[in-house]
C-alpha cells in the first residue's frame, strides 16, 4: 500500500530518513510529526485552552482525555503565526529517525476505533441533549443566545476525542501504529472556533 506521508518535503539528504518526534497520546496511537515543527516543549501540568508562549496565545489540542492530567506541552509551528497549535499530553515525547519507505499507510487498529466510535456516540448524545434544551428556550432567551448558537454549531464541526476524521491518517513503523495528523486543518479549526 502506498503512504501519504505529508512530510517528505522535510527528508535529510542522509540516505531518505526523516527526522519524526513521538508524541504520547492516550486512547489512540501516539502522534508522529516532523521534529523540524516542534518549537518548544515545556512542562505544564494544568489544562488549558490557550497557551501563552514568547508573549503569542496559541490554540491547545489534547491528546489526553479531560479527566486525565497532563504534564507536557508542545507547541508547532504553523503556516502563519496565528496558526501555530500546542499539543498537551502525558508522557515525554521522543525523537527517532525514520525511513520514508518504512512508513506504510494503514488502518486504524479495531482497539482505537472501538474507542472512537464510542466517543462520536457520546459527542452526539450530548449534542441531542443541547438541541433539546435548546429547543425549550424562550424567543426572548434565543434571540440572547444567538451567539452562542454559533459557537455550538462550529463546536460540532471539531472534536478533540473523535481521530476516525479527515485530519488524521493512520501509518505503522515497525509494526506500531501512529497518528499522522493534518496539523494545519487542526490548527485552522481551533483558531476559527476561537475567533
Amino acid at each position: 500500500m502506498k503512504h501519504s506521508f505529508e512530510a517528505v518535503s522535510l527528508l535529510t539528504t542522509s540516505k531518505g530518513m526523516l527526522e519524526v518526534t513521538i508524541i504520547p497520546a492516550m486512547n489512540q496511537p501516539d502522534w508522529i510529526i516532523p521534529s523540524s515543527l516542534i518549537l518548544s516543549i515545556d512542562d505544564y501540568d494544568e489544562r488549558i485552552a490557550t497557551y501563552l508562549w514568547q508573549q503569542q496565545e496559541v490554540a491547545v489540542f489534547h491528546l489526553v482525555p479531560s479527566d486525565q492530567p497532563v504534564d507536557i506541552i508542545v507547541v508547532l509551528e504553523g503556516n502563519t503565526v496565528a496558526h501555530r497549535l500546542a499539543l498537551q499530553t502525558v508522557g515525554q515525547p521522543y525523537q527517532m529517525q525514520v525511513r520514508i519507505s518504512d512508513v506504510e499507510d494503514a488502518e486504524l487498529p479495531e482497539r482505537y476505533r472501538q474507542i472512537a466510535q464510542s466517543n462520536s456516540d457520546a459527542n452526539h448524545d450530548d449534542d441531542d441533549n443541547n438541541d433539546n434544551n435548546n429547543a425549550l428556550q424562550s424567543d426572548h432567551a434565543s434571540n440572547e443566545n444567538s451567539s452562542n448558537d454559533a459557537e455550538d454549531t462550529a463546536d460540532k464541526r471539531f472534536r478533540e476525542n473523535v481521530v476516525t476524521s479527515y485530519m488524521f491518517n493512520t501509518v505503522v513503523i515497525d509494526d506500531e501504529p501512529y497518528l499522522v495528523p493534518d496539523l494545519d486543518k487542526i490548527a485552522h479549526q481551533l483558531v476559527d472556533l476561537d475567533s
